[in-house]
This record gives C-alpha cells, sequence and structure tokens, in this order.
C-alpha cells in the first residue's frame, strides 16, 4: 500500500488552460518512467483549476519524484502557466482501497 502522496494545486494564467493540459498529459508519460512514483494523477478541478497527485511506497520514491524531471519542469514552466506559485503538499496516505 502507497503511504505517501503529494498534492499540487495549480491554477493557470487566463488563457493557459489547454497548455497547462497538455503539460501535464507530458507528464504522465515521464511519470511512467519513474520506478518510485506509485500512481500519478492530473486532474482538471471542474473550476478552472488543476492538480496533480500521486502516490509512493516510501520517503525515498517521493524524494526522488520531487527531485526528478516532472518536478523540474514544472517549476521551469511555472511563471509562464501559472496564475499562482507552486506548492506542493506532502500528504502521508492513511488507508486506500
Amino acid at each position: 500500500m502507497p503511504k505517501f502522496a503529494l498534492y499540487v494545486p495549480l491554477k493557470p494564467k487566463p488563457g493557459k488552460e489547454k497548455e497547462l493540459e497538455a503539460f501535464l498529459k507530458q507528464g504522465a508519460g515521464m511519470a511512467a518512467q519513474e520506478a518510485g512514483t506509485v500512481t500519478w494523477y492530473a486532474l482538471d478541478e471542474d473550476d478552472g483549476r488543476y492538480s496533480i497527485f500521486d502516490t509512493f511506497e516510501d520517503e525515498a520514491g517521493r524524494d526522488a519524484h520531487l527531485n526528478g524531471p516532472i518536478a523540474k519542469a514544472l517549476m521551469a514552466k511555472a511563471e509562464e502557466l501559472l496564475d499562482e506559485p507552486v506548492q506542493i503538499h506532502k500528504i502521508k496516505l492513511v488507508a486506500t482501497k
């Protein structure tokens, strides 16, 4: 069972929604290459916001992800695509099905 997660809310700049969606779709392919990432979701929260939610078996996997290519790409594109600074919430999972 995954024990750790990340939740990253994202608010695109006006007119950048499609570019953010395209970026997130690329992120899914990148996440598939990460051995320590159990699940990776890009979400359209239906209120003009998007988010990323991903899970990990251990802190090492989560740390590797936070220092990996997806995080670096997000930070490189943040000023161009996002209306708010990136906030990364580290979460411990209590239960899963």
